[in-house]
């Protein structure tokens, strides 16, 4: 009897036993859950949106090309016998470029000398008989012509000759050279490009949206990535036609080229502030976040400031470091800044202060 009271006393101490361990063990699970909770919770940093002045700037891309640009050739054909200049070279209006062999040239202005000489004396030998009456005035007038050809005769063999030697017609730089010298060449070939870069200018094209906030005198900054320089700039030119495929106005802004670094053919973008201001929602870059299919979204807390949602917006222009956001968003949400990388749609969140 005693042996069986005290087998039901050892039974019910390892009930009890297994009671307790199972309540720690529940215990720890609900604690284990709660750090589970705690750890999902992201730390991030938000901004209220507001609004803010911004600067109605206008933004061009254009092409840099010489004040004046001229493509020089010969008027005459023949064989090159000298370049005096390199592409990249300065030259100054009036210089001596390039020159043709012109010895067939300068014979055949010697014939014409000849060739007027004889009819002059024959002229003046007939004048004198004209004045006598010896001779019909008929006669005399065919002898006159014959003097007037030999005169344009000799004055175009001149004009072949000074053809053969090209002079600029421009002060300005040599940008292209497309003969050697040897080469023998057609007439009117075009051969070298000279451009006066002293001071240059950015060809641009506006939509026709925007062109209402330019003007002629209206200053620029123009930036060229290429010299990792910004240039002052001034509007000297604002296009009277669209074009008839893009429906853009073209812009042309004057720039001084001090030391000659600009170059025709460099890629440059204007920046122009446009009269009056308005007012916008701008948000940092590194808080919008693009998805695969180019889908621009921020994070908006909720009104506890426990959740984080994804919000899609529509981007404007960059300002002062900074995308303007057209749509998508209100004055006074909580936009998430910092942190926005870890969330996802519902994320738990912790506003850092």
């Amino acid at each position: 009897m005693e042996l069986m009271t005290t087998k039901k006393h050892a039974a019910l101490n390892i009930l009890i036993g297994l009671t307790v361990v199972l309540f720690f063990a529940a215990c720890a699970g609900k604690t284990h859950e709660t750090d589970s909770g705690a750890d999902s919770t992201i730390s991030v940093k938000t901004e209220t949106v507001t609004t803010t002045p911004i600067t109605n700037e206008i933004t061009l891309s254009g092409n840099i090309e010489g004040t004046t640009t001229v493509k020089l050739g010969f008027m005459v054909p023949g064989k090159i016998n000298l370049i005096s200049s390199k592409v990249g070279e300065f030259v100054s209006k009036g210089q001596l470029i390039a020159s043709l062999e012109a010895t067939n040239y300068a014979l055949n202005k010697q014939l014409a000398d000849v060739q007027m000489n004889e009819v002059k004396d024959e002229y003046n030998r007939l004048k004198l008989l004209h004045g006598r009456g010896s001779l019909s005035e008929s006669d005399f007038s065919k002898m006159n012509a014959s003097l007037q050809k030999a005169q344009v005769q000799q004055k175009l063999e001149m004009k072949n000759l000074n053809d053969t030697r090209l002079y600029t017609p421009i002060s300005g730089v040599l940008l292209s050279k497309q003969a050697e010298a040897g080469e023998i060449i057609g007439a009117g070939t075009q051969l070298f490009v000279v451009s006066d870069i002293r001071k240059v200018t950015v060809l641009a094209f506006v939509p026709e949206g925007e062109l209402g906030g330019l003007h002629i005198g209206q200053e620029a900054s123009i930036s060229i990535t290429a010299l990792g320089k910004t240039f002052a700039g001034k509007i000297t030119e604002v296009g009277a036609v669209a074009d008839a495929a893009s429906r853009a106005f073209t812009v042309k802004i004057g720039v001084d080229n001090v030391g000659l670094h600009i170059r025709p053919g460099m890629i440059a973008e204007a920046r122009i502030s446009a009269s009056g201001q308005k007012e916008g929602i701008l948000l940092s870059a590194e808080s919008i976040i693009n998805d695969s299919g180019n889908q621009s979204y921020v994070y908006v807390t909720d009104k506890a400031g426990r959740k984080a949602f994804k919000r899609k917006v529509s981007l404007g222009k960059m300002s002062a470091n900074k995308i303007e956001i057209l749509s998508g968003l209100s004055i006074g949400e909580s936009v998430v800044v910092s942190g926005q990388s870890k969330l996802s749609d519902g994320s738990s969140i912790t506003i850092m202060k």
